[in-house]
């Protein structure tokens, strides 16, 4: 099935392109929060990102997407209503990412962020990570399919228009640098084809600085 990719649906082509830069991310987290030379701000930067981009996520899926494939097919319930589950398990551990004191100058020794909260952060962005890959191996053989099968490309369209008009401005250009990675060329700009030209005319700078503070959080270079 996954032999025709290439020619899959719009819908499962965002989703899953959506679903790989959660799994990047998550992991790029706790890399990063393990490697002393990240300042904080880059910490926070992606933290932040994080937190609302998933919330946002799991939100329009319980919101507006679930309810969208029950209509057209009401025995998935089960499933969905068990995915919706794991969503509110996700905020639990989402609660605590969101907790770790990020912000603010730098402390009284002069650390840019000390051994114990560099440790708390790390640790929290393992049980979102760890949760995040757990949530989307049990989602997603339930979800491609009911794409594929009940979601049509209007339907999708306009599911895909209110995604965009509802996600937060945090970081967004790191959604952008994140899709450059983990999808084919035209997968993304199949992507950013609809986005207002205003916001199209950005895409190089924001890639720019997508790209540089990727490599902060990487620690290559400066």
């Amino acid at each position: 099935m996954d032999m025709n990719a290439g020619r899959d649906s719009q819908a499962v082509v965002e989703t899953r392109l959506t679903h790989e830069t959660h799994r990047l991310a998550t992991g790029l987290l706790v890399d990063a929060a393990g490697r002393p030379s990240v300042p904080r701000q880059a910490l926070a930067q992606l933290r932040d990102f994080l937190v609302v981009n998933l919330r946002h996520h799991h939100e329009i899926e319980d919101e507006w997407l679930w309810p969208l494939i029950l209509t057209a097919a009401p025995d998935a319930k089960r499933a969905l209503d068990d995915l919706s589950e794991e969503h509110e398990r996700l905020d639990t551990a989402l609660d605590r990412l969101a907790d770790i004191g990020l912000t603010g100058a730098r402390d009284h020794d002069g650390e840019d962020l000390n051994e114990d909260d560099r440790h708390a952060l790390r640790e929290a962005a393992v049980a979102v990570r760890d949760s995040v890959r757990d949530h989307l191996a049990h989602e997603e053989p339930v979800l491609f399919p009911a794409l594929r099968a009940h979601i049509t490309p209007a339907q999708w369209a306009e599911f895909a228009q209110r995604v965009i008009a509802t996600t937060p401005p945090v970081a967004g250009h790191l959604m952008i640098g994140l899709l450059d990675e983990v999808g084919a060329p035209a997968e993304v700009e199949s992507i950013f084809v609809n986005m207002p030209p205003p916001v199209k005319s950005l895409l190089p700078a924001l890639r720019d600085q997508a790209a540089a503070d990727l490599r902060v959080l990487r620690g290559i270079g400066s």
